[in-house]
């Protein structure tokens, strides 16, 4: 099971405010344990989402609304792409986690879909499709 695990943004984080030395030592430290744990396939911190924007939809209409964003708590700070076994297990890895800011926190987790959740609407070709884009896409990266 994959989860993408959700590291929320705080106003210090939006703020631009970056971690000093001793929380990312912390963090290398977790985060090799997840790597040699054979957990983590992917992680990141993100700038605050004044250097973002969001592309809102509606029909064929396209509009761009430039950040900053102003509810933190809906925001995300950096994520983790993890391998599991169950939720349990990510929240047990979570609960180890060092506090990823200065003061309170917060980390949410989500299951990644698998082909197979989508069922018959995810015809063999759509499959064949998708494994073609993430060979391509594994090369690229």
């Amino acid at each position: 099971m994959r989860f993408m695990v959700i590291v929320k943004a705080t106003k210090d984080s939006e703020a631009g405010v970056m971690p000093d030395t001793e929380l990312l030592t912390a963090m290398t430290k977790y985060n090799e344990e997840l790597v040699k744990a054979g957990v983590m396939l992917a992680g990141e911190g993100l700038h605050p989402s004044s250097k973002g924007a969001r592309v809102l939809f509606s029909g064929d209409k396209r509009t761009v609304i430039d950040g900053p964003f102003t509810e933190t708590k809906e925001l995300i700070a950096g994520f983790w792409l993890w391998e599991v076994k169950s939720r349990e297990e990510a929240i047990e890895w979570i609960k180890r986690c060092p506090n990823p800011m200065p003061g309170d926190s917060e980390i949410e987790i989500r299951q990644v879909f698998d082909p197979q959740d989508f069922g018959e609407a995810f015809t063999p070709e759509l499959q064949e499709a998708e494994l073609r884009l993430r060979a391509e896409s594994a090369k690229n990266g």
